[in-house]
């Protein structure tokens, strides 16, 4: 199905007129994405910047970052972890609202993001892109110049590429998964070298684990959103190579991540509880994907659950890892 844009002062009167005129119908149906953004809510316009930035996204990548700094060698300088802690989540936050500044035309085709600020009509795209801006033009400077070059430099290459590459490649090729994963990887490499001033082995394990879980993550959520994305002309897996290849695609990744998850042991980094809990949840994150690709029809369902079961995997995964007392 597919819908032609409407102006951005028309958003929430089309919708409603789409809706009324739906309801009325022979056959009382309706277009999901116009009701959603039928009803404009009411919220204040600092909620509504705060959901520019994706706030779950953004604490997300909060913590990760946290996570590689805590992990690196040496002592804890509270001081500079803030600093690098503030720097990311201005970062991670203008990016988001860049990428919805840029999708807010696609964005009210999906029932999952109308009632976001810009494609309810609730905000000015000129108020979210300066918004956008100033968090870029506060967090790059603050981690280059508080914390260290590498933060910096990996800070603004998460940033640009997030939202020059991978959101306009989301309407070209299905391969934006992965491009759009790697800025997503980067917090915890980018803790690790604000704490070391340094690239190395164990922040790069750290990189990859994240960017590996994501895939899985994702293709969960393109499994059982695959109507949605279709609507927007978005270019996700299941839609492009069909649901089969999505889910092989999630197994191999998932076997991948465990592979890797591993490793952080042999560096030194983590402790046994680490490996055994890496074990233990790669081999079950392995076993749900695994579902999907051998059992008949799996569904909307199992997609739900491998969701479920990514961010079990990550939360229980990032508590073995940060244990204090860890068995080594």
């Amino acid at each position: 199905m597919s819908a032609a844009p409407v102006s951005e002062v028309d958003a929430p009167a089309a919708a409603k007129a789409a809706a009324v005129s739906g309801a009325s119908g022979a056959s009382g149906a309706y277009d999901a994405p116009a009701v959603a953004s039928a009803v404009v809510e009411q919220r204040s316009p600092v909620s509504d910047i705060l959901t520019l930035g994706k706030p779950q996204i953004t604490l997300m990548a909060v913590l990760t970052a946290a996570g590689g700094f805590v992990l690196a060698p040496g002592a804890v300088h509270f001081a500079q972890l803030m600093l690098t802690l503030a720097g990311t989540a201005l970062l991670v936050a203008s990016a988001n609202t860049l990428n919805m500044w840029l999708e807010r035309s696609s964005d009210r085709l999906m029932t999952r993001t109308a009632r976001r600020p810009l494609p309810a009509g609730r905000m000015a795209p000129g108020v979210a892109l300066l918004t956008g801006i100033l968090e870029a033009a506060v967090g790059a400077p603050l981690l280059t110049f508080t914390v260290n070059g590498w933060a910096g430099l990996l800070g603004v290459f998460a940033l640009l590429s997030y939202v020059l590459v991978y959101t306009p490649m989301k309407r070209l090729s299905p391969w934006a998964l992965h491009v759009g994963a790697i800025p997503g990887a980067i917090p915890p490499l980018l803790g690790w070298a604000a704490a070391t001033g340094r690239i190395d082995a164990p922040g790069l394990v750290l990189f990859g684990i994240l960017f590996l879980w994501q895939l899985p993550h994702f293709i969960a959520i393109a499994l059982f959103r695959k109507a949605d994305y279709a609507r927007a002309g978005i270019r996700i897996l299941p839609v492009v190579k069909g649901d089969a290849a999505a889910r092989r695609h999630a197994l191999v990744t998932a076997v991948m991540l465990l592979a890797v998850s591993v490793l952080l042991y042999p560096l030194g980094v983590a402790g046994l509880v680490y490996l055994i809990s890496a074990i233990v949840l790669g081999a079950l994150f392995v076993g749900c994907a695994a579902y999907g690709v051998f059992a008949r029809a799996p569904g909307d369902r199992w997609a739900r659950q491998l969701f479920g079961v990514s961010l079990l995997y990550l939360t229980l995964l990032f508590v073995a890892l940060m244990a204090p007392h860890s068995l080594g």
